[in-house]
């Protein structure tokens, strides 16, 4: 049997960064990451489209859990801990330069996902942290006052479990066994599905600055919309499926959106309308783009509002420009289903956030059992969010192992 005095379950962000970090505060402790694959940080490698979105630049604590659909009055007190400021400066420390981007995200200079994987493999060397792959955990349970850990190859025995497995239904299992209660998964951020004529030829447009409800429901968000092959993505989007995770899971995936492309009101279009109508009128409205909108976007918007490709502005009747005000401000879709994001899935759900002690990650029902990272019932829009919460949970657990 191989003795530590912390095991962490999961070689992820957050397993790794409370590694290196207990390595670091407390050297007089000897540590080991059980990673079930043959490679470690695996979501880190492909996050942000491979260069790895590791924070965002909201450096106000309070303005930083509104990010949080799950987790917001929880991490308030951590948040006063470990902020985006202390990632920036800890990777920055460590020779991991980072920038920030106009929507801010931060990325590591080098826009390569690798660049933090070596420095967390570094850190590890450098502080003495065993990094054991293929250690696939089959059971654990305490003994006394420590923890016994069973993978499909060794015995381990630890004074200290972290638990970061991220959204694992096998390790969530263990946890119920031993009196935890787990918050259902259900998906968090995802796409939506809609098949509609309206958006059918313009995959890859780009609106920058819509409105998105979900009919029947107080859900609502801005931002960037998205048209993809199979319906709508960008950040409008995926805030609305994370802050409407378990509504959305309600209905099937199946509900109705209202979509204004020009965040304006209704009557507030329609006068605009009426004003373009007298200043354009010799001109066809197919191709005066309007509201600052894609062109491909307004064609179709348009034709919606059945405005033939001659029609001048002059011959534009009152129904018309009604329809095409709606199209604009209230487009009605349909949402049929959802698609995620593989290589960053993240779930709603997990360990209830009543049995975490926030202050320092320990589990409310065993002592010398902590969690960081999504294993807790914490998520967050996308944007950098939930690597800072895998951050912060992990440094708070890492600072306070040895108390």
């Amino acid at each position: 049997m191989k003795q530590y005095d912390v095991i962490i379950i999961g070689g992820g962000a957050a397993g790794f960064f409370a590694a290196v970090n207990i390595g670091e505060l407390h050297p007089n402790l000897k540590v080991a990451i059980l990673e079930r694959g043959k490679d470690v940080l695996g979501k880190v490698k492909v996050s942000g489209g491979g260069r790895c979105n590791v924070t965002h630049a909201e450096f106000i604590p309070q303005e930083l859990t509104t990010y949080y659909p799950r987790g917001e009055k929880e991490l308030l007190g951590p948040f006063h801990t470990f902020m985006t400021g202390d990632t920036m400066g800890w990777f920055e420390a460590r020779g991991v330069p980072l920038k920030i981007e106009d929507d801010g995200r931060i990325f590591p200079t080098s826009n390569n996902s690798q660049t933090i994987i070596d420095c967390f493999l570094n850190e590890a060397d450098k502080h003495n942290v065993d990094v054991l792959t293929n250690q696939s955990v089959i059971s654990f349970e305490k003994i006394n006052t420590q923890w016994s850990i069973s993978t499909k190859t060794d015995q381990f025995l630890a004074n200290k479990l972290i638990v970061a497995t991220g959204s694992n239904p096998k390790i969530w299992s263990f946890l119920q066994q031993l009196e935890h209660t787990i918050i259902k998964p259900v998906p968090s951020l995802f796409t939506f599905n809609i098949n509609d004529q309206r958006i059918k030829d313009i995959p890859g447009v780009v609106a920058q600055n819509v409105t998105v409800k979900v009919v029947d429901s107080k859900l609502e968000s801005s931002g960037p919309l998205l048209i993809t092959h199979w319906g709508m993505s960008a950040p409008s989007i995926l805030k609305l499926s994370a802050f409407g995770a378990l509504e959305l899971a309600k209905r099937d995936y199946k509900f109705d959106i209202e979509v204004n492309f020009i965040n304006q009101e209704f009557e507030t279009a329609f006068s605009d309308l009426k004003d373009i109508k007298q200043d354009l009128s010799k001109k066809t409205v197919f191709k005066a783009t309007q509201f600052d909108l894609p062109k491909r976007l307004w064609k179709t918007l348009v034709l919606s509002a059945d405005i033939t490709e001659d029609n001048r502005w002059a011959d534009l009747n009152k129904i018309q420009l009604e329809a095409l005000a709606g199209q604009l401000t209230k487009a009605v879709f349909k949402v049929d289903g959802k698609s995620t994001f593989k290589e960053e899935f993240v779930t709603a759900g997990g360990i209830d956030l009543k049995e975490v002690n926030f202050k320092n990650y320990q589990s409310k029902i065993h002592d010398n059992l902590y969690f960081a990272g999504e294993i807790i019932n914490v998520d967050a829009v996308t944007g950098g969010f939930n690597f800072q919460n895998a951050w912060t949970s992990a440094y708070i657990v890492a600072k306070n192992i040895d108390n």
